[in-house]
């Protein structure tokens, strides 16, 4: 005797059948026009370009500010286009005289993108506006066209905020970051070109940690058996050392 088709199997099959004959059905009804992909890519290439011309592109402003164009191509914002900040500018471009573009003289713009925010990439510029200068534009103290520092950060905290934080309620709140990092003067410019050091080898954290160590305070451990074959930031997070990664 065959084998009885389990109920499922068969109320499966039903679903997909009704489902596949909508799908044959809708296709067959829809009209010709809509099913004609040729037709379609042209239509929508005359909306698009029935579209007023908003942008007027960064080449465009070039072409009576110079100055400021090459100013802000070697400075920091030397990827951002001109109307990332001054706004849609295409009927300034062809009306220069009469209408202006937007200037942005106002706090509220550039914490759009230098508020802190700890998904944002590490060495970021990244303020609180609620205490970075209060209440004063941007402008008072930074060329937005290249907005290099009026002075040079001295404090890690001004781009590694999350690990200062991190490090205040940790074993190591009482080490400085140069104690365990080497930081090039340069690095407070250019923090993604010019980096610090860290350590790399196991006996760096040994100075405090290894038995006989000078620094009484610090949990020591035996450098020759302690998992002597990896450094020790692969298993201990250093700015939070209690912590096992």
């Amino acid at each position: 005797m065959p084998k009885k088709v389990p109920e499922q199997i068969i109320r499966l099959g039903i679903v997909i059948s009704i489902i596949f004959g909508s799908v044959a059905l809708t296709l067959y009804l829809l009209p010709p026009a809509l099913k004609d992909k040729p037709f379609h890519r042209r239509s929508t290439i005359l909306a698009e370009t029935a579209k007023p011309i908003q942008f007027a592109g960064s080449n465009a402003c070039a072409d009576c500010h110079d100055d400021k164009y090459q100013q802000k191509k070697t400075g920091y914002h030397r990827n951002l286009s001109c109307e990332t900040c001054h706004g849609p500018a295409a009927e300034h471009a062809a009306d220069p005289i009469t209408i202006k573009p937007f200037v942005a003289r106002e706090r509220r713009g550039c914490p759009t993108c230098h508020e802190y925010d700890p998904s944002r990439p590490t060495g970021f510029p990244q303020i609180n506006p609620t205490i970075h200068n209060p209440l004063q534009p941007c402008v008072t103290c930074h060329n937005p066209h290249d907005p290099v520092p009026p002075r040079t950060p001295e404090e890690c905290a001004a781009c590694h905020a999350g690990i200062v934080r991190t490090k205040a309620i940790s074993s190591h709140a009482l080490v400085a970051c140069t104690t365990c990092h080497t930081v090039p003067e340069k690095h407070k410019i250019t923090p993604r070109i010019i980096r610090p050091t860290k350590p790399e080898t196991r006996d760096f954290c040994g100075k405090c940690h290894a038995k006989g160590a000078p620094v009484v305070d610090a949990p020591k451990i035996d450098l020759s058996t302690h998992w002597e074959k990896y450094v020790c930031w692969q298993c201990h997070y250093p700015h939070l050392p209690a912590e096992r990664l």
